[in-house]
């Protein structure tokens, strides 16, 4: 859509560029105007017939070649008081007309390139990633994460559903914010997929049962926290809210993870890894 709004204002701008150098012609008459100055006016009905001067240079010309000739002198006429011209009479002219035109066009196209903008930037209200959002039924995604041996992600929340053992929770009282205890005590915790070193997504590795960064080697356990590598915290996360059966992730609100040395449930690496990273 941006790249639309691109090509639609470089033409607006392209025609602009064209009209201004049209209006260079301004000292010249067009053909049209020329005859509507040879034709009979309505604002003029009442004054008294002029003669022309080419018809004036003739007759001199002839007068001067030929003697006995007459000159039609032309008669002194009183200056025709100004009468203000009725607009519907005047109407729009044709450079009125496309200069109106190209402001109104090039306003709509600012218009819709500031709404893409504004689109693309705002958060979403509902339904997506800077809302309260539901990832489904608790028993669904107990099963998926049962069934797979791994976290459950969620794309739309950006995302990783992850169970949180009972035997953690006092040492989690100490370390966490009031705002993650509830989630952490209906047993999950939902953490967020950026790394907190640059910013990669960190994906699961099924084998040693952590997160582990293919981009600089940082690694979390199973409930995010830091184990190893530059990341100088354990993985943010947001408040999980289990309610009907039915887990809810506020994604509006980020919560920083937890700082390096924090390890509530005691998970050590259960396989190879699959990237490097070592511990700390």
């Amino acid at each position: 859509m941006i790249a639309i709004a691109i090509a639609v204002l470089v033409a607006l701008a392209f025609l602009v560029l064209f009209t201004t150098s049209r209006r260079r012609d301004t000292g010249r008459l067009s053909a049209e105007t020329r005859r509507k100055d040879k034709s009979d006016s309505p604002f003029l009905a009442d004054a008294p017939e002029q003669v022309r001067g080419k018809d004036y240079e003739r007759q001199v010309t002839l007068a001067r070649t030929t003697p006995g000739t007459d000159v039609a002198v032309p008669a002194e006429t009183a200056v025709t008081p100004y009468v203000p011209v009725d607009p519907e009479t005047l109407g729009v002219t044709r450079r009125q007309f496309f200069n109106r035109s190209i402001v109104a066009m090039f306003g709509l196209g600012l218009s819709g390139f500031g709404a893409a903008v504004l689109a693309f930037l705002w958060p979403g209200l509902s339904g997506g990633f800077g809302s309260k959002i539901t990832v489904g039924k608790v028993d669904d995604v107990m099963q998926a994460i049962n069934d797979a041996k791994q976290p459950f992600y969620y794309s739309a929340g950006r995302l990783y559903i992850s169970p949180f053992p009972k035997d953690g929770i006092p040492k989690a009282k100490k370390a966490y914010s009031a705002a993650v205890l509830p989630g952490m005590e209906s047993g999950l915790v939902a953490l967020y997929q950026k790394c907190v070193h640059l910013g990669c997504r960190v994906p699961f590795c099924p084998t040693s049962q952590w997160f582990e960064c293919g981009c600089h080697g940082s690694q979390y356990n199973r409930v995010g926290e830091k184990k190893g590598g530059p990341a100088p915290r354990g993985l943010d996360r947001f408040p999980v809210e289990v309610s009907g059966g039915s887990i809810s992730v506020n994604t509006g609100i980020v919560i920083q993870g937890p700082p390096i040395g924090v390890n509530t449930t005691g998970q050590e690496a259960e396989g190879p890894h699959c990237v490097g990273g070592g511990h700390h």
